[in-house]
C-alpha cells in the first residue's frame, strides 16, 4: 500500500481519484483496499481541514435550521429560550443568547456550543 502525506493540490487530487475508484469498488472493511480507503479518507479530511476551513454558521441560523430539521415551532423553543416574546426576540436578533440559553440549546437540541457563542 503506497500511501504518503498530501503535500500539495496535486497530491490531494490524486488521492480523490483513488478514493473515488475505491468507493465505486466498495471494498470490504479490513481488506487491503478497505484499509487504503480508510487511510486515504483520513488524509483527505486532514488536508481539507487545513486548506479549506469552514466558517462556523451564524448562531441564529443554526437554531432556525435545527428547528426546521426537528419540525419545531417558536412555542417549542420556550424551554430553551424562555417565554414566547423572548423566543421571537432571539430569533429576530433583538436579544442575544445568554449563557443559560446556550447551555439549554446545546444539551437539548445538540447545537454545538462553539456555534452558539459565535458572533451573529
Amino acid at each position: 500500500m503506497d500511501i504518503r502525506p498530501l503535500h500539495n493540490a496535486q497530491d490531494y487530487l490524486d488521492a480523490l481519484t483513488v478514493i473515488s475508484a475505491l468507493v465505486d469498488a466498495d471494498p470490504e472493511i479490513g481488506t487491503p483496499e478497505g484499509d487504503r480507503l480508510d487511510v486515504l479518507s483520513v488524509l483527505v479530511e486532514r488536508y481539507e481541514a487545513q486548506h479549506f476551513p469552514l466558517d462556523l454558521p451564524d448562531p441564529i441560523e443554526a437554531i432556525r435550521f435545527r428547528m426546521e430539521q426537528a419540525g419545531l415551532t417558536a412555542s417549542d423553543m420556550k424551554p430553551y429560550l424562555g417565554n414566547l416574546n423572548r423566543v421571537y426576540e432571539v430569533l429576530n436578533r433583538k436579544r442575544g443568547l445568554s449563557l443559560a440559553m446556550i447551555r439549554r440549546l446545546n444539551q437539548g437540541l445538540q447545537i454545538p456550543a462553539e456555534v452558539l457563542i459565535a458572533q451573529a
